[in-house]
C-alpha cells in the first residue's frame, strides 16, 4: 500500500498572515499573490519535509461570487494539479461561512480512512484543535506549517493547536517573499513632488519663461492680434467685419496630443504620516497598539484606493466594511497575542480607524 502526504490550506490565514508579513496588515486586498508558485514550493516543502509524495492540497477558501461560486483566481486555482478546492461561502456582511467546518470534518473524516499518513496543516485556528486530535487518534500524523512573521517566528497560532500537532515548522520564508507581494507601487516608480518639471521636460512641455513670454504677447514674427496687416495698410483698404480674424498661435506652445494627456497622473489616496509614533514601547498594548493596528489597516488599503472607494467608505461610516473589520481584529489579536478581544479593544481600534480615514487626503 502506498504512502502519502496531503496538505490542507486555511486559505484565510495563509494570505492574512502573508499579508502582514509583507505589508503590516492582513488585508488580503493589499497583495498580489502567485498562486501556482506557491502551492508548488508547499508542493516541493512538505515533500522534502516527509519523505512521502503528495496525493492532495486541500485549498479551503470562500467563494467569492453569490452562492460561494468560485472568482477567476479560484477557478485557475482549482485547476492546478494536485489541488483540489474546497470552498465555503461569504455572508451578506462579507464573513465567511461552511469554511473552518469543512475543513474540521474533512480533517478529521480523512483521518479515519487513513487517505494519508502525514498531514500538514497550514493554519493557525484554535478551532480545528479538535479535528487535530481526530485525526491522530486513526493514527495519522498531524504537523503544522505556520507562516513566518517578520521577527521569524510563526504569525498569529493558537496555543492549543500548538500544543495539539505532532511537530511544527515554517513555510519557507523564500516561499513568502517571492510568491507574495505588496499591491502597492515602489517608491522609487511614484513621482514626488518636485518631479513633475522632469515628467513636463520629457512630454515636451515649454519652460515656464517661455511660457512668460507667451503671456505677455510678444511673439516674434507674428501679428498682434486683432490688428490689420502692413499690406492691408498699405492697400488703404479695410478688413471685412465679417472676414474671420485670424488668431496667432502662440510659439512653442503646441496642443498637446492624446498620448501625452493620457500620461496624466490620477488622483492618489494618501494616509499622511501619524503624528505619534505607531512603534515603540507606547504600543505594547492599550489605545497606542489600537492605533498603531488601525494605522497599518488604513495605510494598506490606501495603496489600491480610488477617490470614490474613499467616499464610499466614508459614507459607510460608522459601520467598518466585514474585510477591513476582519483585518483590524485579527491584526490586534495578533499583536496583542490575545485570541479573544474584549468590547474595549474593538471599539477602540475601530474608532483610531475611523480618525485616520478622516485623515486620509487625495493627491
Amino acid at each position: 500500500m502506498s504512502s502519502w502526504c496531503a496538505v490542507y490550506v486555511d486559505v484565510g490565514y495563509l494570505l492574512a498572515s502573508a499579508a502582514t508579513r509583507v505589508t503590516g496588515s492582513s488585508l488580503r486586498s493589499g497583495i498580489e499573490v502567485d498562486y501556482p508558485g506557491l502551492v508548488s514550493r508547499l508542493i516541493d516543502q512538505v515533500e522534502a519535509d516527509s519523505g512521502l509524495s503528495v496525493l492532495r492540497v486541500n485549498w479551503y477558501d470562500s467563494g467569492s461570487r453569490p452562492g460561494g461560486q468560485p472568482d477567476h483566481h479560484q477557478d485557475q486555482i482549482g485547476l492546478l494539479p494536485k489541488v483540489k478546492l474546497r470552498l465555503g461561502r461569504l455572508s451578506y456582511a462579507g464573513e465567511q461561512k461552511g469554511v473552518d467546518v469543512r475543513l474540521g470534518l474533512d480533517l478529521a473524516l480523512h483521518g479515519r480512512a487513513r487517505v494519508a499518513d502525514v498531514v500538514y496543516l497550514v493554519s493557525g485556528d484554535d478551532d480545528l484543535t479538535e479535528a487535530v486530535e481526530e485525526a491522530q487518534g486513526a493514527g495519522v500524523q498531524v504537523r503544522l506549517l505556520s507562516v513566518p512573521g517578520v521577527n521569524g517566528t510563526s504569525h498569529a497560532v493558537s496555543k492549543h493547536l500548538r500544543r495539539a500537532v505532532d511537530d511544527e515548522l515554517l513555510v519557507a520564508t523564500e516561499t513568502v517573499d517571492t510568491c507574495v507581494r505588496s499591491r502597492a507601487l515602489a517608491p522609487g516608480l511614484v513621482a514626488g513632488l518636485g518631479e513633475e518639471d522632469a515628467v513636463a521636460d520629457e512630454l515636451g512641455a515649454p519652460a515656464d519663461d517661455a511660457t512668460d513670454e507667451v503671456t505677455d504677447g510678444a511673439v516674434a514674427g507674428a501679428p498682434e492680434v486683432g490688428a490689420a496687416s502692413t499690406d492691408d495698410m498699405a492697400d488703404g483698404g479695410e478688413r471685412d467685419a465679417s472676414e474671420p480674424v485670424p488668431q496667432a498661435e502662440p510659439a512653442g506652445m503646441p496642443m498637446p496630443s492624446p498620448a501625452v494627456l493620457g500620461r496624466k497622473r490620477a488622483s492618489e489616496v494618501v494616509l499622511p504620516e501619524p503624528l505619534t509614533a505607531t512603534t515603540g514601547p507606547g504600543t505594547e498594548a492599550g489605545p497606542g497598539l489600537w492605533d498603531a493596528v488601525a494605522y497599518a489597516v488604513v495605510s494598506s488599503w490606501c495603496r489600491t484606493a480610488t477617490p470614490a472607494s474613499l467616499a464610499e467608505l466614508r459614507a459607510a461610516q460608522p459601520t467598518v466594511p466585514g474585510e477591513l473589520d476582519r483585518a483590524l481584529l485579527l491584526d490586534l489579536s495578533s499583536r496583542s497575542v490575545a485570541y479573544d478581544i474584549d468590547d474595549a479593544a474593538r471599539h477602540g481600534v475601530r474608532e483610531r480607524f475611523w480618525h485616520h480615514v478622516g485623515r486620509i487626503r487625495l493627491t
